[in-house]
């Protein structure tokens, strides 16, 4: 009998050891993102290391259904900014101060005004916008500009209720102004959109310069920053409280550099960022309240001179990582993650406009990383400035050459 209890218990051993052995086996072969060629093939800029597998230059992956991007309209003079309006139409900025208004088959209306003065120069002008989530009934827009203040110019946030007619924005008014001022004209970072709880979350930049570059680090700052504000520009309830002397109430992120891309995850609620590095490290991030990004201290980029940035270094305990970066660069503009069903394989990807690389980044998601990226629309060679989804599920994207394109199933 003893014997008998000893070969059982040896069995159950071995079983166990095949098990377990099985499930290494399991998780060792998992796809990995980085198997196969990408999607880049320029040397990078640096010889900087990746924090893990897929955080950059992940395979190749394409398109398996038939879709076309289609110029739809070439009449836009540098739009910014795009939305979708609950009629299917829509609403796009443009640089210089203006909105108009695009039906899905590209006819234009004629420029909206009534807007505050934008100060357009260098990367400035009017920015990123949003709808109110009531517009139907109240009709209220959101927008970001760079506005001439005191001292300079700084990363502006007004609203205001497009009219009736359609040819003016009424009662507008500047609700929330990222200080300090400065004298120059880079850097504005400038998207904005609504959370789950009605509240603005806003990306500014840190003005570019040596002299400001260390202000995304500081709490009494509000610039490199994202911030979470009400319609009325005051903090939002439930901000996270950042330690340090003064500081601001609105934040929700620091240590970012130029974050011209802001999107919110369909199914997590979380809002992603996209921000343009140096030369070099591009960054996506899944933001966190009360997070530190950590630019000027890590990043995967160096000075456009060729000199490095700080210590150098990419890591550090109590700054967050990016998702994903880019080296060499591709300048991430606005971005949006696909919902629709009219090509299902894009279903929660996210897709970037791309401004140096001239080409809509598509990367397919799988629990916060990136598993695989697709370049779409590189033939265009079109500066891609922003994206977004329309009411019939298509994809609608502007260009800095003044063109909208629509992107759907063929």
């Amino acid at each position: 009998m003893k014997s008998k209890f000893h070969f059982i218990a040896l069995a159950s051993t071995l079983l166990c050891i095949t098990a377990c052995s099985k499930n290494e086996i399991n998780e060792d072969t998992e796809p990995n993102p980085t198997d196969g060629p990408g999607v880049e093939t320029n040397a990078p800029n640096t010889s900087y290391k990746p924090a893990f597998n897929g955080q950059t230059r992940v395979k190749a992956v394409r398109t398996t259904a038939a879709f076309q991007g289609t110029a739809i309209s070439s009449g836009l003079t540098a739009p910014w900014g795009i939305t979708a309006l609950p009629d299917g139409r829509l609403l796009i900025t443009q640089k210089a101060g203006t909105m108009r208004i695009a039906t899905p088959s590209g006819a234009l209306s004629t420029p909206i005004t009534g807007l505050p003065a934008v100060n357009s120069s260098g990367q400035g002008g009017l920015l990123g916008l949003c709808i109110d989530p009531q517009f139907t009934s109240n009709r209220m827009v959101y927008w970001v500009f760079s506005e001439n203040v005191a001292g300079g110019t700084q990363t502006s946030v007004a609203k205001g209720r497009l009219s009736q007619n359609e040819q003016n924005i009424e009662n507008a008014t500047v609700i929330y102004r990222a200080g300090p001022a400065y004298n120059g004209t880079l850097h504005y970072g400038g998207r904005i959109l609504f959370d789950r709880s009605g509240n603005l979350v806003v990306s500014t930049g840190e003005r570019s310069d040596l002299a400001t570059r260390p202000l995304a680090q500081s709490v009494s700052s509000g610039l490199g920053k994202v911030v979470r504000i009400t319609t009325n520009g005051l903090p939002a309830t439930g901000n996270p409280t950042f330690s340090g002397s003064g500081a601001l109430p609105e934040l929700y992120s620091i240590g970012h550099r130029n974050p011209q891309g802001l999107a919110m995850h369909p199914v997590t609620g979380e809002i992603w960022q996209g921000e343009h590095g140096p030369r070099g490290g591009d960054e996506i991030n899944r933001l966190q309240a009360g997070k530190n990004y950590g630019w000027p201290t890590i990043t995967y980029g160096i000075e456009y001179s060729g000199a490095a940035i700080g210590a150098p270094i990419q890591q550090q305990n109590g700054l967050e990582q990016p998702v994903y970066y880019w080296d060499p660069v591709i300048s991430p503009s606005g971005m949006t993650f696909y919902t629709g069903n009219r090509i299902a394989e894009w279903q929660n990807n996210l897709f970037i406009g791309s401004l140096s690389a001239t080409h809509i980044v598509r990367l397919v998601i799988e629990n916060n990383r990136v598993m695989g990226e697709e370049r779409l629309l590189a033939s265009e060679n079109q500066r891609f400035r922003d994206i977004t989804q329309g009411t019939d599920n298509a994809l609608y994207a502007i260009t800095d050459g003044g063109r909208l394109y629509r992107i759907d199933r063929s």
